[in-house]
């Protein structure tokens, strides 16, 4: 992202609701189901309108760490979010193509957000956001960068026009102090970086 801009200057202006005719993105839901007693229940609940046909994913999240004298570090990024109004801490991720794979969508991904170019090297299983709130699938993808790479010397980003990135990196072994910090100047916590961190923290708590 150009320097001269910040992404913090980005804020709402209003809200109000939205009727089915004009979203592009979400619809919501109300399912009928019945409980293990029989009983016939009513939910409430939002779909993605883009999954790709006959694709058990919206979406890939990505995980790429860089090898440096210091030790592992995770590729990170600010980008600020008009739901919560708040620049959130996240990792780089995006919505899966038609016809594309998990690791294609996370090489792509990873390429157009940081400018990175990566090779996929594994894939979690299929996870559900939110699965309380709605049906929102994606695969966690860990992305290799090899840093001697001339491509990944002088960053070319491709982000759309209504984009606005900004991408650095955390010592792994901070990560869970990072959050509190970076929690306590206002920005929001992505749960997949949170939940990383956590990890990472009950690891080592736990001397696993």
């Amino acid at each position: 992202m150009s320097g001269d801009l910040k992404i913090s200057d980005a804020k709402v202006i209003s809200t109000e609701p939205l009727t089915i005719e004009d979203a592009r993105w979400t619809k919501l839901v109300l399912t009928t189901y019945k409980d293990p007693l029989g009983k016939e229940r009513k939910w409430e609940s939002a779909e993605r309108l883009t999954r790709p046909k006959n694709s058990p994913i919206d979406g890939v999240g990505i995980i790429a760490i860089f090898q440096k004298s210091t030790g592992p570090e995770l590729l990170l990024q600010k980008q600020f979010r008009p739901p919560i109004d708040t620049v959130v801490i996240e990792l780089p991720a995006g919505l899966a193509d038609e016809g594309e794979s998990a690791a294609e969508s996370a090489v792509r991904e990873l390429r157009e957000e940081t400018g990175y170019v990566g090779v996929a090297a594994e894939i979690s299983p299929v996870m559900f956001n939110d699965p309380g709130f709605c049906n929102t699938s994606l695969n966690m993808v860990h992305v290799n960068i090899d840093m001697s790479l001339a491509e990944n010397q002088s960053l070319k980003p491709e982000l759309e026009e209504n984009e606005f990135i900004e991408v650095f990196s955390i010592p792994l072994k901070d990560l869970y102090a990072e959050c509190k910090r970076l929690e306590s100047e206002g920005y929001a916590i992505d749960a997949r970086v949170g939940t990383l961190a956590e990890g990472i923290e009950i690891a080592r708590r736990w001397r696993l």
